[in-house]
């Protein structure tokens, strides 16, 4: 009797424990069902100490229908498990929002319903078994939440279509791989004098994002909203598009940002597309081949605004790098300014915000003052110079292939004579099948010069960035963490030094 109770009191603590893990990993991948059997698999799969534990706490539970007390081994190898997920956030905030709190109530509400049905057929033993289900039963949870949640959010949403038809502004849409965010600021910034507009602010980019940034930000004479679009897949942003139809559509590039979750280029490139459907006006970065195509047969069926950063293209807006770090600037073949590049900035996220202004028939001549000091989105290739003339480049949100090796050349750029060039990196994630070759290709490229130091943080890349790094005249670090790396390298650095931090990966993963 007292062993039933120990085994009762020991399958909620396991799952207490094993629930405030995987629902803060639910909120940092954006409660997608499925996105928590994934990161635990990851978890096994670079940790394989991790494989062992579980199948010992399997193999304990499952003995412990015969032999009790061995069920409770088996609870404390699942409460611990996996190794290196911490129960509480280090680096990733929990939020006890109100969506956390519904889906935290139906996935213990599975747990003892769960747990209730095996304790009544085979006692507390058995709904041991419910622990090592903890996994599953949250991405089930999301699942069942996910059309709650969207019946949920529905009165803020048609709110904000509301106030859209009351206010009438020109919506103007952009998606892109990377380089909305940077793309939106200048957006915001070239139209300040000639427009009353707003943004949606940081990464508010999906539905929620921006029916509250209409609900709370747009006010009578607002002319124009600039509305960043993201997606993960197919359709959404049609539907993004259908609650906030715009008038301009914008895509910045196409790229392997989320290709675990589109699978391939032709997704990624569908689901971009969706943004043009509806708009009267599509601009396009044609240094892309699939874009370019995307304006060839947009043309003649809506005004298309063409974008680039190579001189002679075929394009309406051209944002061309030229010596000394600046970029030079050309609208309908006319020069406009030359212009200091932002720190470590793309030149085609100006040009797509010319090419919007343009569409919104902004004289040309008029922004040119406006380009002059161009702002910069927090931890997208932002370059600093310390007070002893050590450079960082700080490039930690959401690192893809080409901002890592642009973010690289920018280094290389800024680095004085005799200095060094120090990358600080956990490597490249949601790449799907080609994430072991685009880190190993960082990792070779991190350490191409031999006054290059490639300080590998985590585990997620370790293997392949080392792979890329090996054999190379550069020189190769690991770091427990972020933390770690820049606390042993900072203080060897001197003047004419560079510190590029690229990427950054929350503590769900390893």
């Amino acid at each position: 009797m007292i062993l039933d109770v120990v085994t009762w009191a020991a399958v909620a603590a396991a799952l207490a424990a094993e629930d405030s893990r995987w629902l803060r990993v639910a909120q940092r991948e954006h409660y997608e069902p499925g996105r928590a059997t994934a990161m635990a698999g990851l978890w096994s799969k670079v940790k394989p100490e991790n494989q062992l534990l579980l199948a010992a706490a399997a193999l304990c539970i499952a003995g412990g229908l015969w032999v009790h007390p061995v069920t409770l081994l088996g609870l404390a190898a699942i409460a611990a498990w996996p190794l290196g997920l911490p129960v509480r956030g280090r680096s990733a905030k929990f939020g006890w929002t109100d969506r956390m709190k519904r889906l935290t109530g139906v996935t213990v509400g599975l747990q003892v319903v769960l747990a209730a049905a095996a304790g009544l057929l085979a006692g507390p033993y058995a709904a041991a078994v419910v622990a090592l289900l903890a996994v599953p039963t949250v991405d089930l949870a999301m699942a069942i939440m996910r059309p709650i949640e969207k019946k949920l959010a529905q009165r803020w949403v048609v709110e904000a279509q509301d106030k859209l038809r009351r206010l009438r502004p020109t919506v103007v849409a952009i998606t892109g791989s990377y380089g909305k965010t940077s793309t939106k600021l200048y957006v915001n910034q070239l139209l300040s004098r000639s427009h009353a507009a707003v943004a949606s602010p940081a990464s508010f980019n999906n539905l929620m994002g921006l029916s509250r940034t209409v609900n709370d930000r747009l006010v009578p004479g607002t002319e124009v909203f600039v509305a960043e679009m993201g997606t993960y897949g197919p359709g959404e942003i049609r539907e993004l598009c259908r609650v906030f139809p715009p008038t301009i559509a914008a895509i910045t590039t196409i790229g392997e940002a989320h290709l675990e979750r589109m699978k391939n280029r032709e997704t990624i490139v569908r689901a971009k597309s969706e943004i043009t459907e509806d708009a009267a006006i599509s601009v396009l970065n044609v240094d892309v081949p699939e874009l370019a195509a995307l304006a060839d047969r947009l043309d003649g069926v809506k005004r298309v605004v063409r974008c680039s950063t190579v001189p002679g293209t075929r394009a309406d807006v051209v944002v061309a790098p030229v010596d000394g770090g600046r970029w030079e600037v050309t609208v309908d073949g006319a020069p406009v300014t030359t212009v200091d590049a932002p720190g470590a900035g793309h030149p085609i996220n100006l040009a797509v915000a010319v090419g919007i202004a343009r569409a919104l028939d902004v004289d040309p001549a008029t922004l040119a003052p406006l380009m002059v000091d161009l702002p910069g989105a927090a931890h997208r290739a932002e370059l600093q110079r310390d007070e002893r003339g050590v450079a960082v480049i700080d490039d930690t949100y959401n690192s893809n292939p080409d901002g890592a090796a642009s973010a690289l050349r920018s280094a290389r750029a800024a680095v004085g004579e005799g200095g060094r060039i120090f990358t600080i990196t956990p490597g490249m994630v949601e790449l799907g099948d080609q994430q072991v070759e685009r880190n190993r290709a960082f990792g070779a490229d991190a350490t191409a010069a031999p006054n290059q130091v490639l300080a590998v943080t985590q585990l997620t890349n370790k293997k392949a960035l080392l792979a890329g790094a090996s054999g190379q005249p550069g020189e190769v670090r690991t770091y427990a963490s972020r933390e770690a790396a820049a606390a042993a390298i900072m203080p060897e650095t001197r003047a004419g030094d560079v510190v590029l931090f690229e990427n950054d990966l929350p503590d769900n993963y390893p």
